[in-house]
């Protein structure tokens, strides 16, 4: 087998590494043609030091630079959809359509541009003016920022095109993509359209940069070494807990997206008066892609009753019939196994599923659990272990205290979700129920299931730990999303004409907001 080449100061040549990995096809575990390899130390050096480089560089660049490499890069992807989905369908076995083609590449690009957009009206800054003390800040780029992507998302999350990757470039800085090892030819693809994209806006040598894998001890040091600005991990909470301790150790900023069961309250009387609707609801929010989404629905609590043992069995026979879909490869099946088998010792018991059906592909079966409310407060943490993949845990409680009680030992997660009777009869259990989610959930939702992450500027996907590592940042939402790969910039009595532009007296930036004098303004100073 052929090994790929890696993409380093501006050139695609052979690793220096001596180990290399291979891919399978999960639809069949058939092994994909191709090597690609690890990285060592001194080619993660080699790319530091150019990413360190090229930043020097960027830092005088107007926003325009990054927005027209934004949107050269979506137009060279658009060029390439049909090979790159093509690789991304064999890679994870998620469909060309309408999840790939229709679906992830189209957000792919829209957020490219989205981005794009945000860089030219520098709203994301944040610029500040204090004219009494002349003291001026604004927030501006922070250094190289190394992208650790994940396996459920090849295209809208990948490390060299997805949100961490746009965020990172719209607000200034140069990229090291830390490909995913699930699907390695997907982002070889995204970075040849990236390369030439960056030759073509002039972008300097080292400003997007592809590695396909490392040893657990040099990902740590990347993550620590001070040429690097910040890091975007998402994935295991295991391995974004081991770099996060690296990081912290070296002073450099992390932003982790973990792990979420994502809590889902049925309340009783949304439950009597739409239950058909309520099952179709949560099955085809818990069986989507497999389950594979970082919003699902992992955690349903219910109040005891005929509905609820009503609900329980409508689901568990669309979950018998439903096909079980294909995983994203042997350590997601793996670790979808050890999760199930996790939330059992804790005394939940198996409604149906829970075994292979398919040896010839990655696949399980789609597995529902069920425990009570009183077996929940005995062990909050076993049950809030993550299955991740096409299961769920009900939750059956005695009674409206009783699933309080539950919503009040939640740990931190992405969404929660309420779903309450629509004339009031739910909203004093509501209300005390909203209190207590709003404390450990990043997006609260009613009578909705939290699959969908649409890329607005409202959106928060993000959440207390450990859904993610820090609850005041969004790996979702431009431009909120852009400031965590940011620094405050303050200046001080600094002369008129050595400042940026967004800080000046006059307002030069069409549609830029200013915080001047504790009002927002666009005007310029003295209007």
């Amino acid at each position: 087998m052929s090994v790929q080449p890696v993409h380093i100061n501006g050139e695609w040549r052979p690793s220096t590494g001596s180990k290399t990995f291979t891919r399978i096809n999960p639809a069949n575990r058939e092994v994909l043609s191709g090597e690609f390899p690890v990285s060592p130390w001194e080619e993660i050096d080699e790319v530091l030091e150019a990413a360190h480089t090229a930043f020097k560089e960027v830092r005088d660049f107007a926003p325009e630079r990054f927005a027209d490499f934004l949107e050269a890069y979506a137009a060279e992807i658009e060029t390439r959809i049909d090979d790159i989905v093509a690789a991304a369908n064999e890679e994870t076995a998620l469909p060309v359509s309408p999840r790939l083609k229709d679906g992830e590449m189209v957000r792919t690009i829209d957020q490219l541009r989205q981005a794009a957009q945000a860089a030219r009206n520098r709203s994301w800054t944040l610029p500040t003016i204090d004219t009494k003390t002349n003291i001026r800040s604004m927030l501006g780029p922070i250094g190289p920022v190394a992208v650790f992507g994940p396996n459920n998302f090849p295209l809208a999350f990948n490390s060299i095109a997805g949100g961490d990757f746009a965020a990172a470039v719209a607000s200034g800085n140069p990229v090291i993509a830390k490909g995913h090892s699930a699907h390695p030819r997907t982002t070889q693809l995204l970075a040849e359209s990236a390369a030439h994209a960056a030759e073509t806006t002039k972008m300097p040598k080292g400003f997007v940069q592809l590695i396909y894998r490392t040893s657990h001890e040099d990902g740590a040091r990347l993550v620590a070494d001070k040429r690097l600005g910040a890091t975007g991990y998402t994935g295991a909470r295991h391995a974004g807990l081991f770099l996060k301790e690296a990081a912290d150790k070296g002073g450099n900023p992390i932003y982790l997206e973990l792990s979420s069961i994502n809590p889902v309250f049925i309340l009783p009387n949304a439950l009597s008066e739409r239950l058909d609707d309520l099952v179709e609801e949560f099955v085809g929010s818990c069986l989507m892609g497999t389950g594979q989404f970082c919003t699902n629905p992992g955690l349903v609590v219910l109040r005891a009753g005929d509905h609820a043992e009503q609900f329980i069995s409508a689901v568990a026979k669309k979950f018998e019939e439903a096909p079980a879909g294909t995983l994203l490869g042997e350590g997601v099946e793996q670790s979808l196994r050890a999760g199930i088998v996790a939330i059992q010792r804790t005394g939940a018991h198996i409604v149906t599923g829970n075994k292979p059906v398919d040896e010839s592909r990655c696949c399980f079966a789609n597995t529902l659990l069920r425990s009570t409310g009183k077996q929940f407060l005995n062990d909050p943490n076993g049950h809030q272990e993550e299955a991740f993949g096409n299961s769920s845990l009900l939750v059956v409680c005695d009674s409206d205290d009783e699933m309080i009680a539950v919503a009040e030992q939640l740990e931190g997660n992405l969404t929660g979700c309420i779903y309450s009777e629509t004339n009031g009869a739910d909203d004093a259990l509501y209300d005390q129920l909203a209190g207590e989610l709003r404390r450990y959930v990043g997006r609260l939702l009613n009578d909705k299931m939290p699959t969908g992450v649409a890329v607005s500027p409202a959106m928060n996907h993000g959440g207390p730990y450990p859904a993610t590592g820090h609850p005041g940042f969004t790996a979702v939402g431009i431009p909120a999303s852009l400031r965590r790969f940011a620094m405050l910039e303050c200046y001080d009595n600094v002369r008129p004409h050595r400042l940026p532009p967004e800080l000046r007296d006059e307002n030069t930036i069409d549609g830029l907001s200013r915080f001047v004098d504790g009002e927002w303004t666009d005007r310029s100073l003295g209007q």
